[in-house]
């Protein structure tokens, strides 16, 4: 409504408070008598734990005590569960492994915690962790992703014999096999997703306080407290849900690993519980290194068939992906219900084989990290359409205009069984080319020759699945001063929530938008039905969830205004805030005031305005996208620059296009860091190497090029509101357009592919290839 209603581009009312150091992290808060936690994490990769001796550590000063994994085994402390369940062909299950809090017989990877120390200061914590002393049996492990596979490979858990946890397939192997051999042409390529370090701003944080009548409550970053909460009193500690509480005040970054239950935040709570006082952890940033889960590493080969016209006949996809020691929450599923709700994402392949083996290392679990799946599905797809373009005699742009998705397909079915609603893929890459001068590049490319620069240009289409699980809790309550607060299953970690759910009440409701609250991150006060905010849900489910509350809370205002105003519930219309009837008006302030005096009430009504919904869609949304990177290289240092950068995306109704914009170019900057700098890299021992930012690359400011960031509205046909998720597509679509811009520049010196991180020394050598 005006200024501050849907589509309007609101600056973030987070901001202020956040920016003034007003902002209120896990780490700020400090309990009365409370006491620190240290961790005790593995050095070896892989061994057997013969045995322990706490007794220095308890003999320094300050320490309260000392837990290792045989404390929690006597406690009957529960594991960290996995809830996957997939199948071989044969109907075999898949190999599942519930992770212990901490282990009491072997270790499994570098980093993993073994022990924890409690004393009354951080330092005292800190010293005491280092006079802890493990003799361990070491045992070969393994790293590397596509050496898990080989039959000398050692194994990470050898009751199943084999590093593979499970071999899903989807299609018919030999009759796509049969189609890509029949093809005019076929294309291949082998991929590698380089595996990353997900680096919120703010480390991990937990703080426990354990109270005999109230039970126990949790401190810590997340992005959404009742999974937490569930894992703590369901699985881990057998107590009543009623007897847990998880509080999140202000997050530092969740980018999809800040949802998880971690080793860590469980011991605190086991801390607390068992010492009666307040147990509070602050990780640094090493820890962070070793602890939090990793994203991406996947292998991935794969062929595609296409006939004379360049269009695709078939495809076929062998995908590893490297899941760590254990199962975490949805590393396994990642390909399968991630990448695979969408591949072969933007474009039409008749028939499809996909084989996805996830496999067990002696690394750190992988999880969910902005995309989720989906950044892998588009890059296969991306640099199989750019290999495809150059075998067909055909540029990159047309080559993918021959295998769009039309809108004249929709709903399209993919080959999983999801169903596309809209989008307009062709149209979003004719934006993003025109924006980017893609028709002038050849006068740019000449230009940059005269000076000695190899310049490219790359584009890649994409699409993304958003809003899964798209069930939500949501409140919407008239205070009696007069504020409306909106109560919320979702949470805000950085999305602007307390902003664009301001701008929605506004809209459906006429009330001031300065007058709107966002309360969030606390299982106490969140809706019964509070699933939490990732994969880019919050603005389907949260924003469905307040136009049914607001349009209950209209209703009821409709029988008071009706009431106040002497007339009929069913002649009384609302529009801007006003209850109307023929001949008088009452605005919602004024019917809320009423609300809350009985004696001004039809007899029966309940007093209040304050709904409470839970919203329950039946699909996600696709948002999609087209992304045109433009980059110079120095053919003699193989140092690139990223000279221009358009992204087009397709994110249904725009709610707040400052916010989306944003969130646009927090996802490229990922992208482009997976792109060009960052990478895990493990030795053969299992001996994390990148350990710290000493050695991993993140990305700079001059890594970063000015973003172009455009819309192509389509609006969403799964929910009212035509909005889709808006959070991952800079983390999609730039990785493989900034590879596509750095092959197209290094084409004369024969340059098909290479490897991210596109660092200067992978680009000097291939060059000098």
């Amino acid at each position: 409504m005006g200024q501050f209603g849907i589509g309007q581009p609101v600056r973030r009312k987070e901001d202020t408070r956040l920016l003034t150091g007003q902002g209120q992290f896990t780490d700020d808060l400090n309990f009365d008598g409370q006491v620190y936690a240290a961790f005790v994490r593995s050095s070896y990769a892989n061994a057997k734990i013969l045995g322990v001796d706490v007794s220095g550590a308890m003999a320094m000063p300050g320490v309260l005590a000392v837990y290792t994994g045989q404390d929690l085994v006597d406690a009957k402390v529960g594991t960290l569960v996995n809830e996957a369940n997939y199948a071989n062909r044969s109907g075999a299950p898949m190999h599942k492994t519930n992770r212990a809090v901490m282990p009491a017989d072997q270790t499994r990877f570098v980093g993993e915690c073994l022990a924890v120390v409690i004393a009354r200061t951080h330092h005292e914590a800190r010293e005491a962790a280092e006079a802890v002393a493990f003799d361990f049996e070491p045992l070969p492990a393994i790293a590397n992703t596509a050496r898990s596979v080989d039959p000398s490979a050692p194994v990470v858990w050898p009751e199943f014999g084999t590093n593979v946890v499970v071999h899903w397939e989807y299609g018919d192997e030999a009759d796509v096999d049969a189609k890509l051999a029949a093809s005019h042409k076929q294309v291949s390529v082998d991929l590698i997703n380089n595996r990353l370090v997900v680096s919120p701003m703010e480390p991990r944080v937990a703080a426990a306080v354990w109270d005999e009548a109230e039970g126990l409550t949790v401190y810590t970053p997340s992005q959404g407290g009742r999974r937490l909460q569930q894992m703590m009193a369901q699985v881990l500690f057998n107590i009543p849900m009623d007897k847990v509480r998880v509080i999140s005040k202000d997050t530092g970054g969740g980018f999809g690993i800040r949802s998880k239950m971690y080793p860590e935040t469980a011991m605190v709570a086991f801390a607390a519980r068992k010492l009666g006082v307040p147990v509070k952890w602050r990780g640094d940033r090493s820890e962070t290194f070793v602890s939090d889960y990793h994203g991406r590493d996947q292998v991935n080969h794969a062929t595609m068939g296409l006939d004379k016209d360049g269009r695709i006949t078939a495809l076929k996809v062998a995908t590893l992906v490297n899941v760590g020691a254990y199962l975490s929450e949805n590393g396994v599923r990642l390909p399968m219900e991630g990448g695979g709700r969408i591949i072969p994402c933007t474009y039409h392949a008749p028939d499809f084989y996909f084989s996805v083996k996830p496999v067990f290392t002696n690394t750190i679990c992988t999880d969910t990290y902005r995309g989720a799946g989906r950044p892998e599905a588009n890059y296969i797809m991306e640099r199989l359409m750019d290999a495809a373009a150059e075998a067909c005699g055909l540029t990159r742009d047309e080559i993918r205009r021959r295998n769009f998705i039309q809108p004249s397909q929709m709903p399209y079915t993919t080959h999983l069984g999801f169903v596309i609603d809209s989008g307009d893929f062709e149209g979003t890459m004719d934006k993003a080319l025109e924006a980017a001068h893609w028709s002038t590049f050849e006068e740019r490319r000449k230009e940059a020759a005269s000076r000695g620069k190899k310049r490219g240009i790359g584009v890649a289409a994409f699409i993304e699945g958003a809003g899964s699980r798209p069930t939500e809790g949501m409140r919407l309550k008239f205070e009696d001063n007069g504020d409306v607060t909106i109560v919320a299953g979702t949470y805000s970690h950085g999305q602007g929530h307390a902003t664009v759910y301001s701008q929605l009440v506004n809209e459906f409701l006429g009330v001031d938008y300065d007058k709107v609250k966002l309360v969030n991150g606390d299982t106490a006060t969140s809706p019964a039905v509070s699933i939490g905010t990732f994969g880019s849900r919050s603005s389907m489910v949260g924003g469905m969830g307040l136009k049914m509350a607001s349009a209950k809370i209209v209703e009821k205002g409709k029988i008071i205004a009706a009431h106040l105003l002497q007339s009929q519930a069913e002649k009384v219309t609302f529009e801007s805030g006003v209850f109307r009837t023929a001949t008088s008006e009452i605005s919602i302030a004024e019917v809320a005031a009423a609300a809350r005096d009985s004696s001004r009430l039809p007899e029966g009504l309940a007093p209040g305005l304050d709904e409470t919904v839970t919203y329950n869609g039946e699909s996600e949304n696709f948002p999609n996208g087209a992304h045109v990177c433009e980059v110079e290289v120095d053919p003699d240092t193989g140092v690139l620059e990223i000279v221009s950068y358009v992204a087009v995306d397709d994110c249904g109704v725009v709610l707040n296009p400052f916010i989306v914009h944003g969130q646009v170019y927090g996802g490229v900057a990922q992208g482009v860091g997976q792109a060009l700098t960052e990478n895990v890299v493990y030795d053969e021992e299992g001996q994390l190497i990148t350990a710290s930012y000493m050695d991993y690359g993140m990305p700079r400011a001059s890594h970063l090029p000015m973003v172009e960031a455009l819309f192509n509205v389509v609006p969403s046909k799964t929910n009212e509101l035509g909005v889709k998720g808006a959070g991952e597509a800079g983390a999609t679509g730039a990785p493989p357009a900034v590879v596509s811009a750095v092959v197209d520049a290094l084409k004369d010196y024969g340059v098909k592919h290479i490897d991210m991180p596109l660092t200067p020394e992978r680009v000097w050598r291939a060059i000098n290839a």
